[in-house]
């Protein structure tokens, strides 16, 4: 709802006189939109380029000029009346003798006057600022501050007096507890003569978002809760941004009164920080533009109230989901990309609640994002699209759910070929047994998805026979691990998780990379050796560890330690650890072939694992001190 029909409502509920002093809001907006608007300051640079720049300014200026001085003599005129009626009604008060609720309500009645003619008057500035390209808000509030229906201590005091008086004639009345759900007020708050005490007695009146914006960091937050204190208000949220010395400090407030000195105090605030103040009634249609533009319909006829998130932070539509985006890119985040993500996000109505940069080098690499999405979207379709950006600008983006859970993993599993370590460990003890080309073609394969695992494993190991068992050891001098390997293990430790490696190679060599990463599990197959414990007899001995006996042994090591699925990572690169990075909350394909990444949840296409830890929030900074406590 605009404010002008929101304040034409509201008038209907005011006495008549009351009424008919009221702002002529859309009369002065009608003027703004006619008249200011096309001799704006704001000049487009595509029109009137035919004529020197100075003599466009002059002419928009010299036009301009007429028009404000009209526009200011005529909302000077509305705030005459507003002014000179307050004064009359409020002697009135002060004069009647009897303390009673019927002279509480015409207080009440008389301070929603007030507060309804101040927002008009707040809003057609700003309006005014915006048609025309000048600032005229901030300087002509401080003169309507000065004017006695802001300052209002006459009613203040007569409204004190009175609420003491009648206060132990209400003390049998029941009081309301302020109401659980969120929404943006129409100040719902009305007089009746069974609930005639002021709003701070039965429930949060009216919802104003304040902000204050400017260089002095701290004091410009000292400067609103010091006003907030001196006035009858409860703060609902509150939030801080900060742009080098530059902040903005938000505050929702439930006022408990119509009373707008409150707005004075902190107009004077904003003027001793050199700060800029703004502050809304949330009286338009919290939806999205795109919703609003294409259902206007729907909108007008729509009485229901509107939402209003429980945080600053979040957008205010309903119907959302929350995720987190971890955008990686090791050599930089490009404008390209970013700009194409951007589109993308806004092709599907998802809002960026937060955005912070995880990594601290020259060029922003990695950051994290707090989105809203609408819980129409087509989350399967969203990822198709989100993988083909990622490929063709060759960064990743991870989306998943902001939740809990996200903040509170416990169990870390691994695969270990191309995963802990660089190489298929198969393929290096086929090196030595001299058939690596046969082995490693079939690996291929297998990783693919071109065969079963347990298929390709029975034909590779049969290349394996008669290979002396000693090569096992010579294999874990070659073994590389992958960069951050070694970083990431010891830094999950610290934080108190759990790793396992559950491989579909070896356990002597799975057994290795625990020793050496300080994992507490390692799960593998196991190669079977002749009688005499010096050669492989090109078979295995027990269960085949593929692809669903790896999903079995996370859920199994899960259970052990007490975790929730929604509490394990999994990270793997080929398609046999498809099913434990489903069975996981959050799956990770590292490094991995196309149909892994296709179907895996989350991907990471950089050298280092230590982006493992930018997936779940962490940045640069916690683990440069997770590195220092380690």
């Amino acid at each position: 709802m605009k404010f002008g029909k929101y304040l034409d409502e509201q008038k209907k509920h005011l006495p008549g006189d009351y009424a008919s002093h009221c702002i002529d809001y859309t009369g002065l907006k009608l003027f703004l939109k006619g008249s200011v608007y096309n001799h704006s300051i704001k000049i487009d640079p595509v029109q009137e380029q035919a004529l020197p720049f100075a003599q466009v300014v002059a002419s928009r200026l010299g036009q301009l000029q007429s028009l404000q001085v009209q526009f200011i003599e005529s909302l000077d005129a509305n705030i005459k009346t507003i002014d000179a009626f307050y004064q009359q009604e409020s002697q009135r008060l002060v004069n009647a003798t009897d303390p009673s609720l019927e002279l509480l309500q015409h207080i009440l009645t008389l301070e929603r006057f007030v507060f309804l003619n101040y927002t008009g008057i707040t809003k057609i500035l700003k309006k005014n600022d915006r048609h025309s390209g000048l600032a005229l808000s901030e300087p002509y509030l401080h003169r309507v501050a000065q004017l006695a229906f802001v300052q209002g201590n006459d009613l203040t005091r007569l409204k004190q007096t009175v609420m003491q008086a009648i206060q132990p004639q209400q003390s049998d009345l029941p009081q309301m507890s302020s109401p659980t759900a969120m929404h943006r007020s129409r100040s719902q708050y009305k007089l009746t003569p069974t609930n005639a005490l002021p709003p701070a007695f039965i429930a949060p009146n009216q919802k104003v978002l304040v902000s204050l914006s400017g260089p002095h960091g701290t004091d410009i937050i000292g400067a609103v809760l010091t006003c907030l204190a001196r006035h009858p208000c409860t703060i609902e949220d509150f939030m801080l941004s900060r742009l080098y010395h530059n902040v903005t400090f938000g505050v929702l407030i439930t006022l408990q009164s119509d009373n707008v000195t409150v707005f004075r105090d902190l107009a004077e605030a904003a003027r001793q920080w050199d700060a800029s103040l703004t502050f809304d009634v949330p009286d338009s249609q919290a939806t999205e533009p795109t919703v609003r533009n294409t259902n206007k319909e729907n909108a007008k006829n729509s009485d229901d109230n509107i939402y209003l998130p429980s945080s600053l932070e979040e957008a205010p539509y309903q119907g959302r989901i929350k995720y987190a985006a971890s955008l990686l890119n090791q050599n930089g985040l490009q404008p390209a990309f970013l700009s194409d993500w951007t589109q993308l996000l806004l092709k599907y109505r998802i809002s960026v609640e937060k955005l912070a940069r995880l990594d601290k080098t020259k060029t922003l690499s990695s950051a994290d994002l707090k989105l809203s999405v609408p819980n129409t979207v087509d989350m399967d379709q969203l990822r198709a699209e989100l993988i083909e950006l990622s490929s063709s600008y060759g960064t990743d983006v991870a989306l998943q759910h902001d939740d809990v859970f996200r903040k509170n993993k416990r169990l870390v599993v691994f695969d270990m070929d191309s995963t802990l370590i660089q190489q298929e460990v198969i393929d290096e003890i086929a090196r030595y047994a001299g058939v690596v080309d046969q082995v490693a073609a079939i690996t291929e394969e297998a990783m693919n998805g071109g065969i079963d695992f347990k298929e390709s494993l029975t034909r590779r190991v049969a290349l394996l026979k008669g290979t002396s068992v000693s090569v096992i050891e010579d294999v874990k001098k070659v073994l590389t691990f992958t960069e951050g390997a070694r970083f990431l293990c010891l830094a999950l430790k610290k934080l108190g998780f759990k790793l396992a490696v559950i491989s579909g190679g070896f356990m002597p060599l799975a057994n290795y990379v625990k020793a050496e990463l300080g994992l507490d599990y390692a799960f593998a197959n196991t190669l079977k050796v002749s009688s005499d414990g010096l050669t492989l007899t090109g078979e295995t001995t027990g269960p085949i560890v593929d692809g669903i006996r790896k999903a079995e042994l996370l859920e199994v090591i899960a259970q052990s330690e007490g975790v929730t699925l929604n509490q394990v990572i999994a990270v793997g690169d080929g398609a046999n650890d498809l099913w434990m990075l489903s069975k996981a909350g959050l799956g990770i394909a590292f490094n991995a072939k196309p149909k892994v990444q296709k179907e895996a949840r989350a991907r990471i296409n950089q050298k280092s694992l230590k982006y493992v830890l930018n997936l779940l929030g962490y940045s640069e900074q916690d683990m440069d001190q997770l590195a220092l406590e380690a």
